[in-house]
Parts: C-alpha cells; structure tokens; sequence
C-alpha cells in the first residue's frame, strides 16, 4: 500500500485486506452493519493516530491477518481434539512475549485491530466503557492499576474517557510495554501513565481502587492463585474489570475454560464478589456441538 487507496484509514485496511487476503475481505463492512458510525469514527481515529503513514497501515493489517489465520487454523485442531497443546507459561513466555519480532510484526497490531475487528471483542470493550468506566466517572476515580497490558487498549480507553485520571500498567513482555507506551503517548496522555516491566508474581504491587486484566488468565497455569494476588491488590471497597477468552486457543493460551461459570467460579474461589457480567460469542458454531471462543468479562469487589 505505497498510496491510500480510500478516502479514509478504515477505507484504506478495508482496500487492503480485500486485495491481499481476501477471506476478511468484508470484515470491515461486517463491523459498520453490527455497530455503525460510532464504531467507525473510534475505530478511524485509532488508525489515524496509530498507524497514519500507509507503510503502517499496511504492517498492522498484514499482521492482523497472519494473527487471525493462525487462530483459524488452530481452532480447527481445538474443534477436533476440544484441548490446548500442552505448555507452560514459562515456554509461552519464551515463544510469544519475548519474541519481539513476532510481538511486533503480528501479535500487538493483530490484537489491536481485533478489539474492533471481532464483534466479541468490541461488545466486550463497549461493556467495559458502559459498566466500569461508566462507575469510575461518577466515583471521580483519581488512579487505576492494569495488569497485563497487551497493547495498552485498555488503559487507553480509561485515559481518554476520563481527562483527569492517572494510571500505572504492569507487563511482562518488552514489546508489550513498548507499545502501549507508543499507543498511550500517541494519543497524548503519555504524563498521566507508565508502564512497569514487572511479574506482580515476584513482587507486590501498590493497592488500588480500579483495577483493570484483560485476558490474562488463558495465559496462566495456575489462574486461582494470580486471581489471589489481584484481590489482595485491591482496596477495601474497590473494584476490578477482570476478563478471560474460553474456546480460543491461540498460540499462548495454555488454561481452557470452556463454560463463564468456571472463571466465576475461580474468581469467587480467590475472594472476589461478582457484580456484573457479559459473556460475548465469537461467531455462530461452524457445525452444530463444535466450541465457539468466547470472552467472559467480570467487574468484581
């Protein structure tokens, strides 16, 4: 994509995944006809301030594509034999978090473009602005806490959404914690945020009110006991947003839950008192009884 094809960014990765991998050739107008012009403006602005020269564009899309095939191919494997590979998280963590090259080039902008790009993964970010954001703004909340940045669109859309909070994000992967710098300085909110490269396994971190994961505990062996020290992070009557991807076996899960009553169940086993839910579908089955990914979202005190 040496020139934009489009009038806009959206039209250009529109232009581009139709050319070159055609089977996600009508993702973009499949997410305008499920959630219309908000979503495309939100989704625009994010090309615009993250990938604004087309040489990005191209990149991310190039990348959301391989991100997305990899998991297609792998669902299929999951549909048959309903596990994930054996791994653990320590060779998880060499394979994906501490590949830079591969962090860089498909997982972070694959999983970017995936927040609006997967109907699951958008429902689940408008609850999330709608249900914890929403409580945030009213409580005046000053400071939050992320764990497991991913890309940072998390705590970017908590950044954006309230002008006057201040937030610390904690990572594990050097990729990770520099592209979420990237995206939260891009945006301009790069003085109120910082990462830290830190497993909060290995030490303690501050206690906090709001607390934000999103997705992590797939990533985990022993989910119950990170769900612990999460809870034991949190103030007497704070909050966290807590999330966690069933039926999707991407290269770095390694903990299946295939129903939300085994993360609820998880979650009440570490402390947690559950508040409110959403529970969104990835796509209808491909045959009647084969497993769908699904995201199961949690705010908890």
């Amino acid at each position: 994509m040496a020139e934009p094809t489009g009038a806009t960014h959206l039209d250009d990765l529109a232009a581009y995944l139709a050319a070159r991998y055609p089977i996600f050739g009508d993702v973009v107008d499949r997410g305008f006809a499920a959630f219309g012009t908000p979503w495309a403006n939100e989704f625009e602005a994010t090309l615009a301030t993250m990938f604004a020269k087309p040489e990005a564009l191209s990149l991310a899309a190039s990348g959301y594509a391989s991100f997305a095939l990899d998991l297609m191919r792998r669902q299929v494997r999951f549909e048959r034999e309903r596990t994930y590979p054996a791994k653990t998280y320590e060779e998880a963590a060499r394979e994906v978090y501490h590949d830079e090259a591969y962090m860089t080039s498909e997982y972070l902008p694959g999983l970017l473009l995936s927040h609006y790009l997967w109907p699951h993964h958008y429902r689940q970010a408008r609850f999330f602005d709608s249900a914890f954001v929403a409580e945030m703004r009213v409580a005046q909340a000053s400071h939050f806490i992320e764990v497991g940045c991913g890309t940072g669109f998390y705590s970017r859309r908590l950044l954006q959404q309230l002008p006057d909070i201040r937030g610390v994000g904690y990572e594990i992967s050097p990729a990770s914690k520099a592209f979420t710098e990237g995206q939260v300085a891009a945006f301009g909110f790069a003085d109120r945020y910082e990462v830290l490269l830190q497993d909060i396994a290995d030490r303690d971190m501050a206690s906090t009110q709001w607390l934000v994961c999103v997705e992590v505990l797939e990533h985990l062996e022993d989910p119950v006991a990170f769900l612990r020290l999460l809870r034991a992070s949190l103030a007497p009557g704070g909050k966290a947003f807590i999330t966690a991807a069933l039926n999707a076996p991407h290269v770095d899960h390694i903990y299946l839950y295939v129903q939300s009553a085994e993360v609820e169940a998880q979650l009440e086993a570490a402390g947690f008192t559950l508040e409110q839910t959403f529970v969104g579908v990835a796509h209808p089955p491909r045959a009647p009884g084969l497993p769908v990914p699904l995201v199961a979202a949690y705010i908890v005190a």
